[in-house]
């Protein structure tokens, strides 16, 4: 099974590198596995992702400055995974590859994607964490929202704690719950916080479902060269 997986997962790195970094998916002979994983490798090493990400999150902290003091209660809802937590060491011991479950073996790899988060080590992305403190400063509530299971909520609160986020709330996914999209957990998350009296200035996330649905009055979609999520 676990073959299987890492197999269909090693698909996806190779659709997501051609999108991402120039060929077209459908054109005949397109890069390798390793070329496509070489391709992601170079583009995160390069310093290439990092320009993309801050360059984001420089236009989000714009809007913020320019709105919270228009604002009455104002907040900004932020995605946790490729957001304002990194990843990236699970993903490159497993060859850009995305594996959720099994044990982590970051020397050797494969690293099970949960066991990595409920170790709490994730480090923050210098830019969001940033954006976080700004908004600490300037009275913006700072909410996350993430596809996480409830199961990691502690591991997830005390690795956004010790990364230095001050969050005013974290909602991972319920227990049990299933979502054929990101949008369809999401959104109602935002809608109850604006229902709460906020008035959700900006939303952040690496994933188009992270922004879709509403509820925040402008969206900022940062780049991910390694996977995508419905």
């Amino acid at each position: 099974m676990r073959n299987r997986e890492q197999i269909r997962r090693r698909r996806t790195v190779i659709a997501l590198a051609l999108a991402w970094l120039g060929s077209g998916c459908a054109a005949r002979g397109g890069p390798s596995l390793y070329e496509a994983q070489a391709r992601v490798e170079r583009y995160i090493s390069s310093g290439r992702y990092d320009t993309e990400l801050s360059e984001v999150v420089a236009r989000a902290r714009s809007y913020m400055e320019k709105r919270a003091p228009a604002v009455m209660k104002p907040a900004i809802v932020l995605d946790i995974d490729e957001t304002s937590l990194s990843n990236w060491p699970a993903y490159r011991v497993n060859g850009w590859v995305r594996i959720p479950n099994g044990p982590c073996d970051l020397e050797r790899g494969p690293c099970g994607l949960r066991a990595w988060q409920a170790m709490a080590t994730s480090k923050a992305l210098a830019p969001t964490l940033e954006l976080a403190k700004r908004a600490d400063a300037l009275k913006v509530a700072v909410f996350f929202i993430t596809g996480r299971p409830d199961n990691l909520r502690d591991a997830t609160e005390r690795n956004l704690q010790q990364a230095g986020y001050h969050p005013a709330g974290v909602v991972l996914q319920p227990p049990g719950a299933a979502f054929k999209s990101a949008v369809d957990f999401k959104a109602p998350e935002r809608r109850k916080i604006a229902q709460s009296g906020y008035t959700i200035i900006l939303s952040m996330g690496d994933q188009e479902s992270d922004l879709s649905g509403g509820y925040a009055e402008k969206t900022f979609k940062l780049p991910n060269p390694v996977y995508f999520l419905p």
